[in-house]
């Protein structure tokens, strides 16, 4: 492939035959990953033919946007005659560092236009809002928001699992309105739930203790994904198993039976407790598709089985239930 008499190359001839700078052989070369085969009488570096491919190689892996050190991995395995697992994870590990960079610039884009399509007198308002949240959005402050907010006692299992359905994750390629949802619901999580500093823990939490929330909260899992599947359909709020589970959950916390008094005392109390509604209607923001009605969050599913234990316990006493907000 070389002229010379002994088939080696000069650093100028291999920088020319693989079409790159003589600075750029020289960086590979004295970084250790393409090595020389000796040096001339006046100390200048030779290169062997195997330097062609080898370099091309570095070239090939440096394009995919891989450091140095990872290409030095790959090329020591590849010397010691491994099966190749250096590369197999150095690609794995690109494509997880490409997929966290796009899914940053596609919330960047969907913010840039946010700001740019709102009405001037808004703009300054909103780019602190979206300024506010990461170009890599961060669920971090919604996760310290309920974990303050759950009962101290509650089991890590049960924590975790009420975290999978009460946090919801950025949106991949979101639109500018998810956007602003996900910016509006770290701003909510930021101030006191009530909006004026008073607590927000509902009623059930004061005596629940480890065995109790978890009862609870597991109880109250399975009662809302019931009612999510009546209100994906369309169904009112009214009796049947989601409504009982429901009531059923609060019952087996304090120890009591299920009975129509126990329920007409469980329509008031949980009537008085904190509301944390915006919470719940920006989530669905959140998950929201651009068309068709909104997923059910836990949240909505309370309202849902609280409005129908109140229009149960109001048609046995005869009254008429009381309007309640959705």
């Amino acid at each position: 492939m070389f002229s010379s008499h002994d088939g080696l190359c000069t650093i100028g001839e291999l920088a020319g035959h693989a079409g790159v700078s003589v600075k750029t052989v020289r960086f590979y070369s004295d970084g250790g990953l393409l090595p020389e085969a000796s040096r001339s009488a006046g100390g200048h570096r030779r290169y062997g033919p195997e330097a062609v491919e080898r370099l091309a190689l570095i070239r090939s892996l440096r394009g995919l946007g891989l450091p140095v050190a990872e290409v030095r991995r790959i090329l020591d395995e590849q010397d010691a005659g491994g099966a190749g697992d250096a590369l197999e994870g150095a690609v794995a590990g690109r494509l997880r560092r490409l997929g966290s960079e796009l899914r940053a610039l596609r919330w960047r884009e969907a913010a840039l236009r946010l700001v740019r399509d709102c009405p001037p007198a808004e703009r300054a308002a909103r780019l602190r809002l979206v300024g506010a949240v990461a170009e890599a959005p961060s669920t971090a402050p919604l996760v310290r928001f309920w974990r303050a907010w759950l009962p101290a006692r509650m089991p890590a299992r049960s924590v975790g699992a009420f975290l999978e359905v009460a946090v919801p994750q950025p949106p991949e390629d979101p639109r500018p309105a998810q956007v602003l949802a996900f910016a509006r619901l770290n701003a909510f999580v930021s101030g006191p739930c009530d909006g004026r500093g008073g607590p927000c823990q509902p009623g059930a939490h004061e005596a629940a203790g480890a065995r109790e929330s978890a009862v609870l909260y597991a109880g109250l899992a399975t009662a809302y994904d019931l009612a999510g599947e009546e209100m994906r359909r369309g169904g009112v709020p009214r009796s049947g198993e989601a409504l009982d589970g429901f009531v059923d959950a609060y019952a087996s916390t304090y120890g009591i039976r299920d009975t129509p008094s126990f329920r007409r005392r469980l329509v008031g109390q949980l009537a008085g407790d904190p509301r944390i509604d915006r919470y719940w209607a920006l989530t669905a923001e959140v998950l929201g598709a651009p068309d068709g009605p909104p997923e059910p969050t836990p949240g909505s599913a309370h309202d849902w089985l609280l409005e129908a234990l109140d229009a149960q316990v109001s048609a046995e006493s005869g009254e008429a239930a009381a309007p309640r907000a959705r």
